[in-house]
């Protein structure tokens, strides 16, 4: 069996997977909270907390699993890209464990987990399709094969979760972002406010995001104080509206231009509410197959890690105690 273990930002995370990676038993997520007062993720704040947690989210896993670690037969890890810090705390609890029970290591890219949580999702895909990573740190597009992941184009500037985050902090909704300004938008009208959606050259694959922001922002300068309270509504959907249409419009040119048989969507932004039934009417139009993990296996999570463990390269004993992290 995998154990994996995920610490690549602000989620102390463990789980066990059976041998093929596509079945968890057990997928345990701490998700920090210390940060909320800050509106983001301080790094130095989600290393400590890592360092605290890791321990007893590990034992939880084996516990969930009712499985031990004389059980384990290769522990998966996140090593890059995300904080460097927080890297390190997962990947050295890795190591510890991997050596004491003389057990190979596999170092995954956290990219490529997001990409693998469609397996746990839905066993019977495979390769070749078109995937959406779409998250807080990433947006980018692959075309995904038996030999690997080709980048086809990506965010020039903010990630899609990001600018969702940003926006919510424009309109007083808090942190986390994403959630917030789903639940503002319900009820809003977004034909209400123009907001623009970049890059609309006709092979363009590439995302931006920091012209939504910045039409946002002259938005609410040019309302008074009360106007925005009683518009919020319909910003917030026309601005949770124009990133959910950069983001479907850029996936299904990419399965146009690729004549992809299928289509994954994965990261933190795949759990919003509005991505998915726009996704899903696409789908139903168009006849072709889509996956998209449930919310829980979208989000930063360890299941994901073991699941692209059997479609990476391990790294024997003991020559792994040299492998260090990398923030990119």
């Amino acid at each position: 069996m995998i154990l994996a273990i995920e610490t690549s930002c602000d989620d102390t995370c463990a789980a066990v997977l059976e041998p093929d990676g596509r079945r968890a038993l057990s997928n345990v997520v701490h998700t920090q909270t210390e940060h909320s007062r800050y509106g983001g993720v301080v790094p130095e704040v989600a290393s400590r907390a890592h360092l605290e947690r890791l321990d007893g989210v590990v034992q939880k896993a084996l516990d969930d699993a009712d499985t031990g670690l004389d059980q384990i037969e290769r522990v998966a890890v996140t090593v890059r890209p995300g904080l460097i810090g927080a890297l390190l705390v997962g990947l050295s609890a890795a190591k510890g464990l991997a050596y004491a029970r003389r057990l190979p290591l596999v170092p995954v890219n956290h990219l490529e987990g997001h990409v693998a949580a469609a397996y746990l999702a839905d066993p019977t895909i495979e390769p070749p399709f078109v995937a959406l990573i779409a998250s807080g740190g990433h947006t980018a597009l692959y075309f995904v094969t038996e030999s690997g992941m080709t980048l086809l184009g990506q965010t020039l500037d903010d990630a899609a979760g990001e600018a969702l985050d940003k926006g919510a902090r424009m309109l007083g909704l808090g942190f986390p972002g994403g959630p917030a300004l789903s639940k503002a938008a319900r009820g809003g009208d977004p034909a209400r406010y123009d907001f623009p959606v970049a890059l609309k050259e006709k092979n363009s694959l590439d995302f931006s995001f920091s012209g939504l922001k910045t039409s946002l922002l002259y938005k609410l300068k040019a309302l008074d104080e009360g106007d925005i309270q009683e518009e919020l509504t319909h910003l917030a959907a026309g601005y949770e509206g124009a990133v959910v249409e950069a983001l479907t419009r850029k996936l299904l040119r990419a399965a146009d231009l690729h004549e992809a048989p299928a289509l994954v969507v994965a990261g933190g932004v795949a759990a919003n509410a509005l991505l998915r039934r726009r996704l899903m009417e696409e789908h139903e139009r168009r006849g072709m197959k889509l996956v998209i993990p449930p919310p829980e296996l979208c989000t930063d999570n360890a299941a994901m890690i073991g699941a692209a463990a059997p479609n990476t390269l391990a790294v024997p004993f003991p020559d792994y105690l040299g492998l260090n992290a990398r923030s990119v």
